[in-house]
């Protein structure tokens, strides 16, 4: 058999994104990187991981051969699916879901990664380019190795936190920016900028709380291949997941106080203008009454017969203006 042996002192090779790939573990540091076709064997030692991507032609045949129970290879192929632990004796379905940092992608778009685990074998089935894998992958071939399927399955939790992480506190820079913008310069930002942050925010939060519940599940369930350093590692990666979720929280709620000061403020901003052009009409009122008096096509109007009446008129709504400025300036209608 032909394999391929990934010493740490073995130049890196990093595999082409977005394939199938397998890798054998002994469970002492070391990795072997295999072809589909040579993962039928259990190993005496260590473990073997598969990886298994949608597109590739590989991938169906080599399920096809697999020696997978039918409920399982439904399990990690369906289409939707949500976070979540299923254990089956001494097994377990895991769904999880990571960061879409794929280009033209949302973040918040997240990809799902489907594993079954047991003591000596581990098989994803992604539908997409999913990063976390990527750096398992890179890890394995520079000798960084897992040395169980927990070990690799906390690898695993562990970078999908990171690689959320930058995501969450770009919301939070982008929602601090807005909010500097209100209260500095009193400028309105674009409600949809508003709207997206917090649509993002609420569907990262729609699966990193199942998430967070799907590997508490784990780490209470009795598996044989979880150790102590295991379970450890699988604590903290929730409680990383736990703090995700309670930002996400915190930027849904910021963003809904952010919505409610800029409503305010373009009412607030209407009710001037209103206010301002009521003003203007009450002055304009007495002088628009005075005037239309003077213009009715009636006998008796005064000043008919004197030529300065005209100029008199203007003076005496001039002045008239000015006494209605200052008194409603006194009033503090002004």
């Amino acid at each position: 058999m032909q394999v391929k042996l990934c010493p740490m002192t073995t130049e890196p090779t990093i595999p082409a994104p977005h394939i199938s790939c397998a890798f054998q573990f002994d469970g002492a540091g070391r990795a072997i990187e295999l072809s589909l076709k040579e993962t039928s064997n259990t190993p005496e030692t260590g473990f073997i991981w598969v990886h298994l991507v949608q597109d590739d032609p590989e991938t169906a045949p080599w399920l096809a051969q697999a020696a997978l129970p039918s409920f399982i290879q439904s399990a990690i192929t369906a289409e939707g699916t949500r976070p979540r632990c299923t254990p089956h004796g001494d097994g377990a379905i895991i769904i999880l879901r990571g960061v879409n940092l794929n280009e033209g992608a949302r973040p918040e778009d997240m990809v799902s990664v489907r594993l079954w685990v047991t003591a000596n074998f581990v098989v994803s089935y992604s539908l997409r380019r999913l990063r976390a894998i990527e750096d398992i992958q890179s890890t394995a071939i520079v000798g960084h190795t897992a040395h169980s399927p927990g070990d690799l399955l906390g690898r695993l939790t562990q970078r999908l936190a990171d690689r959320a992480e930058p995501t969450v506190s770009e919301l939070n820079e982008q929602l601090d920016g807005i909010e500097e913008a209100i209260l500095e310069d009193g400028t309105l930002p674009d409600r949809s900028d508003l709207g997206e942050i917090r649509r993002a925010a609420i569907t990262l939060r729609r699966y990193m709380m199942p998430q967070r519940d799907a590997l508490t599940t784990l780490v209470i369930e009795d598996f044989s291949w979880l150790s102590g350093n295991d379970l450890t590692r699988l604590r903290e990666a929730t409680d990383r997941i736990t703090l995700l979720s309670e930002e996400l929280d915190a930027i849904r709620d910021r963003a809904q106080v952010v919505h409610d000061q800029i409503m305010d403020k373009r009412s607030e901003t209407m009710n001037r203008q209103m206010f301002i052009l009521s003003s203007v009409a009450a002055i304009f009122l007495p002088l628009g009454l005075i005037t239309g008096l003077l213009g009715i096509n009636v006998g008796g109007i005064p000043g008919t017969e004197n030529p300065d009446a005209f100029t008199l008129v203007c003076v005496g709504l001039l002045a008239m203006g000015a006494g209605l400025v200052w008194l409603f300036r006194k009033w503090g209608l002004l």
